[in-house]
């Protein structure tokens, strides 16, 4: 049975199978699946096919973009019509790991808008402000990015944090002037605003800014020479001089413990992710050795290939839980740095025993395109680092379990 005979029919086969080994996928609702399982005919029928062609080039296929964005996958029509349950933090996660199990760009491309740039709005802007912004980015009418990381300061960014803010009083109410570099921020190019944190220099506090990508005194730059998610373009960018109105401050962000707020809620996105392309170098793999011969018979039938595939899918289901349990704990309102530090940490490090696992498998043809083994592969080291170090996810974590912090002073 194909996907679309599984939307037409209501959906009756899992669509995770043999990547979802203790079937947390019956966790969903049928309402939740059925968007699912409309992702994944488009990912499979308009996205696969260029992948390795647009991976290779180091370009977005920016031709899939209004479609991603017409399947409606923030808060589908199934989840917020009437009688409807609304869309859970459960189908979130999942939506990233179909996303993620495809193409590690694409999940990077879309949780730009709808995780790090919808949570800089929900968590940073006041009420009223909300009311007026959250529509435009769920419906990617108002498309945003997350703009913390700076040229010389990303581990260190709460105390490092350089790009300034200098407020002036006029009669709309007052002007901010920003100054500084942001780097590393995917999808700066085609976005709208650029949410910019930076530390006010009245009262050494990190505030944050809507700016207009096209204002006066900002540049951007395509950062080159990428080795890993080479299809999300990432930008260097400039701020000088920068002018910003009061009114495009967001009101309820005025310590970097606010920012810290936002950031607790965004790893859990990070460490689905990390669990997708696991996912998604599993399947490459089982794929791979099924159809591969050596030696007169199929890889898949050699023991040392299938102990490896087993310790894929050990990492696999491990990570599902971590994740499932975080978003399960998140539903209800609990949200501890730790929690989300641990799950995108291991969920990061297993993830990188996976996809070497796969390349291992897909032998030498694993450092090709044509298996998909080599692209999960090398974008598997930008996830890694992203959205917290190994390092610095393992201290936020030694720190609540002994109530000493280990960070550098």
């Amino acid at each position: 049975m194909g996907t679309e005979t599984v939307i037409e029919s209501g959906v009756q086969e899992r669509l995770y199978g043999a990547c979802d080994y203790y079937d947390a996928e019956s966790l969903l609702s049928e309402d939740e699946r059925r968007v699912l399982a409309r992702l994944r005919v488009f990912l499979d029928a308009e996205a696969r096919p260029l992948l390795a062609q647009y991976w290779e080039r180091g370009e977005f296929p920016e031709q899939l973009a209004r479609p991603l964005i017409d399947l409606d996958l923030m808060e589908p029509a199934e989840l917020t019509g009437p009688g409807a349950t609304p869309a859970r933090g459960i189908y979130q996660g999942f939506r990233v790991f179909e996303l993620a199990r495809t193409d590690a760009s694409l999940a990077t491309w879309y949780t730009a808008q709808a995780g790090l740039f919808r949570t800089a709005i929900r968590v940073g802007a006041s009420a009223e402000q909300q009311s007026r912004w959250m529509p435009k980015v769920i419906d990617f009418s108002l498309k945003g990015v997350f703009s913390l990381t700076e040229p010389e300061h990303g581990s260190d960014i709460a105390g490092g944090l350089s790009t300034t803010a200098r407020f002036e009083a006029d009669p709309d109410g007052g002007t901010w002037v920003l100054d500084g570099a942001k780097r590393w921020i995917g999808g700066a190019a085609t976005a709208d605003v650029l949410a910019v944190f930076a530390r006010d220099v009245n009262d050494g506090q990190v505030k944050a800014f809507l700016v207009d990508r096209q204002a006066a005194g900002v540049r951007l730059e395509k950062i080159h020479g990428k080795t890993a998610l080479r299809m999300m373009q990432n930008a260097h960018i400039t701020l000088d001089g920068v002018r910003v109105p009061e009114s495009m401050r967001l009101h309820n962000v005025n310590s970097f413990k606010d920012v810290a707020a936002m950031l607790k809620a965004m790893r859990s996105d990070v460490a689905w992710i990390a669990t997708g392309i696991q996912a998604g170098a599993f399947e490459a793999a089982l794929s791979y050795v099924g159809e591969r011969k050596q030696f007169g018979r199929p890889l898949a039938s050699f023991q040392l290939v299938q102990e490896k595939l087993a310790r894929m899918l050990g990492n696999i289901t491990a990570s599902l839980s971590l994740v499932v349990r975080l978003t399960e704990q998140q539903a209800k309102g609990f949200y501890r740095d730790q929690d989300s530090a641990l799950a995108k940490m291991q969920t990061s490090l297993l993830m990188r025993e996976t996809v070497a696992l796969a390349r291992e498998l897909a032998g030498g043809n694993g450092i090709t395109l044509e298996t998909d083994v080599a692209r999960f592969h090398a974008d598997a080291e930008a996830v890694y680092s992203y959205e917290g170090t190994h390092e610095i996810n393992a201290l936020i974590v030694g720190r609540a379990l002994t109530g000493e912090s280990a960070f550098t002073r």
